[in-house]
């Protein structure tokens, strides 16, 4: 499908940022940004990234237009020289990311940008909209698969999404989280999603009776058969009609694929007392959905209150992400290029946890030989190697006599390489390898970290090179804030 050109879908000051350095001979200079966020959303262990691939699309095709440039000539702020560079503006640059589905963490590097100033500067705001938006997405429903406890997840919530992409890229990133299918068909169409649906309580209003209705969808659909039960009443109408219609259709057919789904009232009471007349009348391999305003919450109450539920159907409380509908991820300068040599740079801030980590940067994940469980992260200075076959302390960078030795461990480094020289090197996965990565990651973390309550707090160390050249920085902005002060 075509995509639309959103090459000024940009904030406005990366524009008035770009001419600025194109008009000070600065939009050569290397640059180097890091994308990393502070809080996991719902207080949860971890994060799941995701949106990648839409980044890599948007900077294969990032073009200024004639019309583009026409727009920002009339805002009458850019000089020619700079419209006349647009003409040709392509992103040259190199990006590192870690894979879509990876579990990540605070503090630590997801995306790294390095390219000339006024390249990294421009997509800042593309890279941040898709990142933070699915991560949040993936991250929620990671968080409602995993309490669905091995029940399939649909993602049903298109039609209280924000927007189309909100409904199309949520059910992208629902499904890295795990979702089983959606119920959005464009995204079943441009992305291989399982669309999935029935029907709803309109099909049953359209006949005369409850009954005639479900007869009707059975011999349309008969290996499709799943009927709302709630239009009416669920146990004294709708169970027993949809009991009376698949025996009247299905049975004769040989067909005991079937199910129901309920969509309101007290679930926990409503779907126990259905399995059991499900049951009684031969049904046992009929299945019960529900849905109606779920989240991880709830899912996992129900469940504990012996709910008979085989699958569920997750709308707004998911593709909204309503309990903490902001990832908050951001892109900061950490370092840029000075006669060939790479300087570190560093935002100082008055709150502790906006003092960024500096520099060019690797991240690695620390995995336990013994079990295959992820330890901590390290994040080093992009040329530090770690000799596997020594003992590595890691230490906390905040209460640094906080230390571990690990033994008996293996590293894998985290961000992988995306764009080299403006090409793209990264071959996307299809999005149910890029599920069962997620799944097979998640599995390596702790339950201490995956817990939803008060989960364990995943460890993200800095090497000691790294910690010594952001103290440094520390020291050197505090001393150029006192010499300031006394003047």
């Amino acid at each position: 499908m075509s995509k639309p050109n959103n090459t000024l879908l940009c904030d406005f000051y990366e524009l008035t940022m770009a001419n600025g350095y194109y008009e000070l001979g600065k939009g050569d200079e290397i640059a180097y940004f890091d994308v990393f966020f502070r809080t996991i959303p719902d207080g949860g262990g971890f994060a799941i990234a995701a949106g990648l691939e839409q980044v890599i699309e948007y900077i294969k095709t990032l073009k200024f237009t004639e019309q583009d440039i026409e727009f920002l000539r009339s805002k009458n702020m850019f000089s020619e020289g700079f419209l006349n560079y647009l003409r040709n503006f392509r992103f040259t640059g190199d990006i590192y990311a870690v894979p879509e589905g990876t579990p990540i963490f605070p503090g630590e590097p997801i995306l790294t940008v390095r390219a000339p100033a006024i390249e990294a500067q421009f997509i800042e705001t593309f890279v941040l909209l898709s990142l933070n938006h699915q991560s949040l997405i993936a991250t929620k429903a990671n968080r409602v698969v995993r309490a669905a406890q091995g029940r399939p997840v649909a993602e049903f919530g298109s039609r209280r999404a924000q927007g189309a992409d909100g409904a199309i890229l949520g059910a992208r990133a629902a499904f890295i989280g795990g979702c089983a299918a959606t119920a959005c068909t464009i995204s079943d169409r441009d992305y291989a999603i399982p669309a999935t649906g029935t029907m709803a309580h309109s099909w049953v209003q359209m006949f005369d009776s409850e009954y005639e209705a479900f007869v009707a969808y059975c011999r349309t659909y008969p290996h499709n058969a799943t009927l709302l039960v709630d239009t009416y009443d669920v146990l004294r109408s709708g169970v027993p009609n949809a009991i009376r219609a698949f025996r009247e259709v299905l049975v004769p057919l040989g067909i005991k694929n079937c199910g129901i789904r309920l969509d309101s009232g007290d679930i926990t009471y409503l779907t126990k007392k259905a399995r059991k007349m499900l049951d009684d009348a031969g049904f046992t391999d009929c299945k019960i959905v529900v849905s109606n305003s779920l989240d991880e919450n709830i899912i996992r109450d129900i469940i504990l209150q012996g709910a008979k539920i085989d699958s569920f159907g997750v709308g707004e409380r998911l593709i909204t992400a309503k309990s903490n509908p902001v990832f908050g991820g951001v892109y900061k300068l950490v370092a840029k290029e000075e006669n060939g040599e790479i300087v570190p740079k560093i935002k100082i801030s008055e709150n502790p946890e906006k003092i960024t980590n500096p520099h060019f940067k690797k991240v690695y994940r620390i995995y336990d030989k013994q079990n295959g469980k992820a330890t901590a992260d390290l994040i080093c200075v992009h040329d530090e190697v770690i000799d596997e076959t020594k003992p590595l302390e890691i230490f906390d960078p905040v209460q640094t006599w906080k230390r571990k030795v690990c033994e008996d461990y293996t590293l894998r480094e985290l961000l992988v390489p995306v764009f080299r020289d403006g090409e793209c090197v990264y071959h996307s996965p299809h999005i149910s390898e890029i599920q069962q990565y997620c799944r097979a990651q998640v599995d390596t973390l702790w339950e201490e970290v995956t817990r939803f309550e008060n989960p364990h707090r995943y460890y993200v160390d800095l090497s000691h090179k790294l910690w010594d050249i952001k103290h440094e920085l520390l020291e050197a902005g505090g001393a150029a804030v006192r010499h300031a002060e006394k003047k």
